[in-house]
């Protein structure tokens, strides 16, 4: 990467001899309240050391860092050095605005190995041929079960939806509050987790050609699968619930299975969380006509700005903090499951994890690398699209819904072209 013509003051110092160049810069770092955030905040002091650059990390909320991203960057002159990104949220129209910096020649050097990255990890990243960010999180949609119900019942681990669907009926007890399944009833949060079901049903969001694709035989069916799962075998409010309603009726001990991300195991399998954590297995995403095709997705990325004045020392960082050494700390000891697939393949790698959560997530190595339609209006894509599920759930007439759905999606797809 070439260097800038001069160092800004309170950038780049003028480069020291030695292994140290960029020895005496100050990096702003901009970032969300993330287990990675807490796993890599002590380690800074250590990259400091190596290197003498300094890192000031500051954290946010999520919406309150997209909001915060979207107001420096819009206004110019921002001084945000790296950022945190959710790249199937935010990346294509940050990347239509000109904020990115391609990162593919900072990672470009054979000793990073950037090769060792999952492709579907860096697949998420990567928009229109620009490397926007370097996986830091990944996550995938698995099976979450309680072992002792499904024993007692004298059932299997569902392998199938089909499965799925029988034992959410069997283990359905109203009377009692237990409920079959538990996942995201609301509206824009379930698009996520619906997209297995789509997927596994041999649907997408649209084809080849960009032509819109819910109201399809195939995606008819998953919809009508999961709104019949969350209306007959669901918790009451299931349509008030995203993620952390759903999981807490699971932890709680009232649900039989959940799907969701694999990133959330801690809510459930953590016994200071969750009432049923010696309870609960993991299993990979059941399969559907078209095979076991969950998610396999980078939830969060870091990033460039392509206005950073402090780009060499920057992409150091970047290369830091996405190192093979410094990715087995956060992921082996910190818990954060990330992309680099030796980390995975060494066991110091997996130990942070449970056992069948590791064999969850390996199966799901090649699942589809986004959740969500790529468009750039993906917030309106998401509320168009979960309306026709919601339709479902409520017992309506999800067909009619998903019609008017595919008119409405193809209306934005077009308008992107």
């Amino acid at each position: 990467m070439a260097a800038p013509a001069e160092a800004p003051a309170g950038g780049e110092a003028a480069a020291p001899a030695g292994d140290m160049p960029y020895a005496g810069t100050t990096l702003r770092l901009v970032g969300a309240n993330h287990p990675w955030q807490v796993a890599i905040e002590p380690m800074l002091a250590d990259f400091e050391a190596a290197t003498g650059i300094k890192v000031n990390f500051e954290a946010y909320g999520e919406d309150q860092l997209n909001q915060k991203l979207t107001t420096e960057f819009t206004a110019g002159g921002s001084d945000i050095d790296v950022f945190m990104q959710r790249p199937l949220q935010e990346a294509r129209v940050m990347q239509m605005n000109g904020w990115y910096e391609d990162l593919a020649n900072c990672v470009a050097d054979p000793e990073y190995d950037f090769a060792d990255f999952a492709d579907g990890a860096v697949g998420t990243t990567t928009v229109n041929g620009v490397l926007t960010g370097i996986p830091i999180v990944t996550e995938q949609e698995v099976l979450y079960y309680r072992k002792d119900l499904l024993e007692a019942a004298g059932l299997a681990v569902p392998t199938t939806l089909d499965e799925l669907k029988a034992a959410a009926e069997a283990l359905t007890d109203k009377d009692n509050e237990m409920y079959g399944f538990v996942a995201r009833g609301q509206r824009s949060p379930l698009v996520t987790q619906f997209s297995s079901f789509l997927y596994s049903s041999g649907g997408d969001w649209f084809d080849e050609n960009r032509q819109a694709s819910i109201n399809t035989p195939e995606a008819l069916a998953a919809i009508d699968l999961y709104g019949t799962l969350l209306r007959e075998y669901g918790p009451p409010g299931v349509l008030n619930m995203s993620w952390p309603q759903a999981v807490a009726i699971f932890a709680q001990g009232n649900a039989a299975m959940y799907t969701d991300a694999s990133s959330i195991y801690a809510n459930v399998l953590d016994p200071t969380l969750s009432e049923v954590a010696d309870k609960t297995g993991v299993a990979v995403f059941p399969a559907g006509p078209a095979g076991s095709i969950m998610y396999n997705v980078t939830s969060w990325g870091l990033a460039m700005p392509s206005t950073s004045k402090n780009k060499e020392a920057a992409c150091e960082f970047i290369k830091w903090a996405t190192s093979k050494d410094v990715v087995m700390k956060t992921q082996g000891e910190g818990a954060v499951p990330g992309a680099r697939e030796s980390v995975w393949a060494d066991p110091a790698g997996a130990a942070a994890f449970p056992a069948d959560w590791v064999a969850a997530v390996a199966a799901s190595a090649n699942g589809r690398g986004y959740d969500r339609p790529l468009v750039t209006a993906v917030t309106q894509a998401r509320d168009i699209i979960g309306g026709a599920v919601v339709t479902a759930i409520e017992g309506g007439d999800f067909e009619a819904a998903a019609n008017d759905a595919n008119a409405q999606f193809q209306e934005l797809l077009d308008s992107e072209q």
